[in-house]
């Protein structure tokens, strides 16, 4: 059994593998050769976590993997991740363990890689500015996958802990080779911007439709409890709303969920799920598109395939 740490994944990952691998998995996902059971979660309210586990098996690719993960935002202050992870890979053919794997490095990259995998669809092909809210670890696969997809030339970066918003411009820029902008404001950071990803732990929105432009793309990936949102109302009302599964946005997603409550959209807003797009069942950005809006819970054939990609690389 290998077991293998973060440090050892990142050193043979790249976010340009991690893109292809989430690609290829909601392509199988397209052609009904995924076995996905639901996310189960235990909030653990007294320490404001959750535990959770995402099993999967995908029988082209023929890996199984379950990740157990940890949400906990207040794990920053005692110098912890607010994301912690663990990946079980099997082998399929004999239910024996190929792998234990750290998994918060693998949950980072293969969350930026679908945030890339949406862009490369939703997004305009001439984008050349981002901006992102947060700068925790999520927020630097995000940019990270963004900048592979399209020719990103300036990221701009907003975060309520200005110390965190430093360090991520220091470190991004180095990292990206492109110009990283810490602004002052959320407003401030949204103006004149064609993608924008809200990597927070924010229960309350943190972006309003009314400083977007008509054309820009949002990706959502922060906030997965029903009662959590990062967008606002409007936002989702006005946009071409793309999922990564349905069932699990219906389930947990606030974004999708509170507009749906407050009687501002149906279910049927909903335009696609990101396989429709990456099979060609559907079309992504078309040209009299306006702001388009890829929501994301995460799910569990992100980590199988990412988890796949790492032990090819090894074998």
């Amino acid at each position: 059994m290998l077991i293998l740490s973060d440090q050892d994944i990142a050193k043979l990952l790249t976010m340009e593998e991690a893109i292809i691998a989430v690609e290829q998995a909601f392509k199988e996902y397209a052609n009904e050769t995924v076995d996905m059971p639901d996310r189960s979660t235990i909030m653990i309210e007294k320490h404001n976590g959750s535990i959770s586990l995402m099993p999967s098996y995908l029988q082209t690719a023929q890996v199984q993997a379950t990740k157990i993960i940890s949400i906990y935002p207040d794990n920053p202050r005692k110098n912890l991740p607010t994301t912690i992870a663990w990946i079980i890979v099997i082998d399929p053919e004999t239910g024996m363990i190929k792998a234990f794997m750290d998994g918060t490095y693998v949950t980072a990259m293969r969350t930026g890689a679908i945030t890339g995998v949406a862009a490369k669809y939703l997004a305009r092909k001439d984008a050349k500015t981002a901006t992102v809210f947060g700068a925790g670890v999520q927020a630097r696969t995000q940019v990270w996958a963004i900048k592979t997809v399209r020719d990103i030339e300036q990221v701009n970066v907003y975060d309520p802990i200005k110390s965190t918003a430093r360090k991520f411009v220091s470190d991004m820029s180095k990292k990206l080779g492109i110009e990283v902008i810490q602004k002052e404001s959320a407003k401030e950071a949204v103006y004149g911007s064609d993608i924008i990803i809200t990597a927070t732990t924010s229960s309350k929105p943190v972006v309003k439709r009314e400083w977007m432009d008509n054309k820009t793309h949002v990706s959502a990936i922060g906030a997965f409890y029903p009662n959590y949102r990062e967008l606002d109302t409007a936002t989702i009302a006005e946009s071409k709303v793309v999922v990564d599964d349905l069932d699990a946005v219906m389930r947990e997603a606030g974004d999708i969920l509170i507009p749906l409550k407050e009687g501002e959209i149906t279910r049927d807003h909903i335009y696609a799920e990101l396989k429709d797009l990456v099979s060609g069942e559907k079309s992504g950005r078309l040209p009299g598109d306006g702001l388009t809006v890829f929501k994301t819970v995460g799910v569990a054939i992100q980590d199988a395939s990412v988890a796949k990609m790492v032990l090819n690389k090894i074998e």
